[in-house]
């Protein structure tokens, strides 16, 4: 492939190849869009016209919630797509202001704040995010296509292999940059052993949880009914079990319940109310329990976290990245995974402005900005679900379990303490740092704790409960 010059500029001749076409490979071709003449997308599923399943997806059909962090860095690749998935029917949902939760220590109060969460099914926020991606110039799907191997060395990878999974025909597409997005199934280190080089460091955090979701009618007038979650407890020696009901387009309700080792929900349909009232609060049970179901009890068990440390790799091939949860996968009840896909694209943007597509030392650029979009949540996500009991993976170290100690003290300031739930959720939301939560004013706040103004109870009010026909509790 031609080489251009200089960055920031598109070469004619050039090509990358993106392996995924979910959120994480069509955010990376937003970001290569401009840069490289052409840019190919590869997925060996067929892609849906509209928001519909797909087989590589299973854990789509249960709740998602994208967090302003990444929604704010999807709005920076790809103008207007907030605008555009309300439009389509989700809801821009105010943290605290529109949820009505049950943390670890209490009720959190609803206040107004700045950020927010996209409620909607993740087959819509896919499909906004497609549409748009597919009407940049020079981006190409080709659905029903799966990569084969890497073309290459050690020193520099040039192309793929792929396979046309009708035809069962092969074909090398040859590129400058390859991006690897293809997901938790991801074979990209196997790839590169396959390359020459050493074997991947990878770590993962087991809390055996298991996802249960169920989609019901919402009740009449309940356009803006808040978002209700009861989360679990994971420092206990009992099994952590909670649940989340998210309002979604069409006038429907997304229920997910979850719950870890000897505590798991089943996929019987006659069990999903029961699971849900044997929780820490009837609240969520008592809203489903008149709602018609629309759908089947749908059964996930895939929610470990695991992390492959490519940018400790002490040498990588030029033109190969790895990003979104080819690189980690989070526990989803964290609703973290697609903002982190958003910072890593955002990253190769940032990259790209300075570097061209086939620029010695880019993939290696890019791979260590990935891995610091990767830490922070990956330190949220395995810190709380290494407690569990009966969770699989490394111990805390001793800085960890004291960190863990002031986390819980901080769920619990929040409860009435607005300066700690707000440095919380901008945490929480991946719109600060996790250096955010020990700030002097936090800290105070942490150490003072509630205070009288701590939520007593359910922040759901009277008229949200006539809604559903339930009174006052």
């Amino acid at each position: 492939m031609k080489r251009p010059s200089s960055g920031g500029a598109t070469s004619p001749g050039s090509r990358a190849v993106v392996v995924g076409a979910g959120m994480a490979g069509m955010l990376a071709a937003s970001a290569l869009s401009g840069h490289a003449d052409q840019v190919v997308i590869i997925d060996r599923d067929r892609i849906p016209g509209g928001a519909g399943p797909r087989k590589g997806l299973p854990q789509a059909r249960h709740a998602h919630m994208l967090m302003s962090g990444g929604a704010h860095v999807i709005e920076s690749l790809l103008p207007g797509t907030i605008q555009r998935w309300v439009d389509a029917g989700a809801r821009r949902v105010a943290l605290t202001a529109g949820m009505v939760v049950l943390g670890p220590q209490g009720w959190f109060p609803r206040r107004p704040g700045a950020q927010f969460s996209i409620a909607c099914t993740r087959d819509l926020l896919d499909l906004v995010v497609r549409d748009r991606v597919l009407a940049l110039p020079g981006v190409v799907l080709r659905d029903g296509t799966e990569a084969t191997a890497l073309v290459g060395d050690a020193g520099r990878v040039a192309g793929v292999k792929v396979r046309e999974i009708d035809t069962r025909n092969f074909e090398t597409l040859e590129a400058d940059l390859v991006v690897d997005a293809s997901g938790r199934g991801s074979q990209a280190a196997r790839r590169l052993a396959d390359l020459g080089l050493p074997a991947v460091r990878e770590e993962s955090v087991d809390s055996g949880m298991v996802y249960a979701t169920r989609i019901f009618q919402a009740p009449p007038a309940t356009g803006a009914f808040p978002l209700v979650s009861i989360q679990p407890r994971s420092h206990s020696r009992r099994p952590g079990q909670g649940a989340t009901l998210l309002p979604i387009e069409d006038g429907r309700w997304l229920v997910t319940v979850t719950g870890t080792r000897g505590g798991e929900p089943t996929r019987y349909a006659e069990d999903f109310e029961p699971f849900a009232r044997g929780l820490r609060d009837p609240l969520l049970a008592d809203l489903i329990a008149g709602a018609e179901p629309l759908t089947d009890v749908h059964l996930t068990r895939s929610t470990v976290n695991r992390r492959r440390f490519f940018e400790r790799l002490p040498a990588t091939p030029e033109g190969f990245v790895i990003l979104g949860d080819a690189v980690a996968v989070y526990n989803p009840v964290y609703g973290q995974g697609m903002s982190v896909a958003a910072q890593s694209a955002a990253a190769l943007r940032e990259a790209l402005r300075e570097r061209h597509v086939g620029s010695p030392g880019l993939a290696r650029h890019v791979q260590r900005s990935v891995a610091r979009a990767t830490g922070g949540a990956w330190a949220l996500a395995t810190g709380e679900d290494i407690n569990y009991h009966g969770s699989i993976g490394n111990r805390p170290s001793a800085a960890a379990r004291l960190m863990r100690g002031y986390s819980q003290r901080m769920m619990w300031a929040a409860t009435g303490n607005p300066v700690v739930l707000r440095a919380l959720v901008d945490v929480m939301t991946l719109s600060a740092p996790m250096t955010r939560l020990v700030r002097p004013e936090v800290a105070l706040g942490v150490a003072l704790g509630p205070g009288r103004s701590a939520q007593s109870g359910p922040s759901i009010t009277q008229a949200e409960l006539a809604l559903c026909g339930l009174t006052p509790r």
